[in-house]
């Protein structure tokens, strides 16, 4: 068998697989369609799902907000914090925050943790209710317990500002720790400002830096901000110039104002060497997706 009909049989082969797939696919959307239609909760909840995202069918949010609806009024959880959302967001209608309250709370009591964070904001921001931070941190708290790590971090929040309890570092620290350790950049640079201030922890110029850096290769400009600082000045981490520009300019980039300022100061004490360098490594940096900076 020569080359051209070992290709030409590579392309049937791969038509054919993509027909069936194509076939496989209009299937399971007419099985879920059937599903739905009957009032199947979790198939009417897949609909709006395939809907809202686009999968196997043109995106409409008003039939994933149909289909989600008639989800949520059979009491599925995840459903309803989807209509939620779509009011929330004002998705497929008329953004409705009272509405969007509504459906985050049916969801949030049934222990749904995205539905409870999201609730969380409700009352924390005034959206739909009226403000109430002791309300906000009772539902924070219970998806926090269950993992959620924008509710750890917003838990932290709550106790290092003191707001609707008595300000608590240590309390700070214990739920931006575990937001951070699961990678929310948002803890990672906040428990970077409490070993950097030393609030609740002993001051720890390394520790600072460490969480910095951990949050600045996720592209966070304030922690990329901060890390180049720390560079520029040796603190916690050896000094660097070039390693200082290149994270200053990465915030930059970012619109970050103070990085925009001091990135200039920061140019002014350098070489045309180490600037080249610095850029050199930012492109670099930016190419690789931070893995490589």
């Amino acid at each position: 068998m020569n080359r051209l009909q070992t290709l030409c049989r590579a392309i049937m082969a791969v038509l054919l697989m993509s027909t069936m797939l194509v076939a496989a696919a209009v299937d399971n959307l007419a099985t879920v369609q059937k599903k739905a239609q009957a009032g199947d909760a979790e198939a009417q909840f897949d609909l709006g799902f395939m809907y809202g995202t686009g999968d196997g069918v043109p995106q409409d949010y008003k039939q994933a907000f149909k289909w989600w609806q008639k989800a949520a009024v059979q009491g599925d959880a995840p459903a309803q914090f989807n209509l939620g959302v779509m009011y929330d967001k004002g998705r497929g209608m008329p953004q409705d925050y009272k509405q969007a309250f509504k459906w985050y709370e049916k969801a949030a009591v049934q222990g749904y943790a995205n539905a409870q964070f999201n609730l969380g904001n409700m009352y924390g921001k005034g959206w739909g209710v009226a403000q109430d931070y002791k309300e906000a941190i009772k539902w924070y708290r219970q998806a926090a317990v269950q993992g959620d790590a924008p509710a750890q971090f917003n838990l932290g929040v709550m106790y290092d500002k003191g707001r609707g309890m008595p300000q608590d570092y240590q309390e700070a620290v214990n739920w931006y720790q575990k937001a951070a350790l699961q990678g929310l950049p948002q803890a990672q640079y906040n428990l970077g400002l409490i070993y950097d201030k030393g609030t609740g922890v002993p001051k720890d110029d390394k520790e600072a830096v460490q969480w910095w850096q951990k949050a600045a290769v996720q592209g966070y400009a304030p922690a990329q901000y901060n890390l180049g600082w720390m560079y520029h000045k040796g603190t916690g981490v050896t000094q660097d110039a070039v390693a200082a520009y290149l994270w200053i300019h990465l915030a930059a980039e970012q619109g970050d104002k103070k990085a925009v300022i001091t990135r200039y100061l920061v140019k002014k004490l350098m070489t045309a060497e180490q600037i080249a360098e610095a850029q050199r490594r930012s492109r670099k940096c930016l190419e690789s997706n931070y893995q490589d900076c």
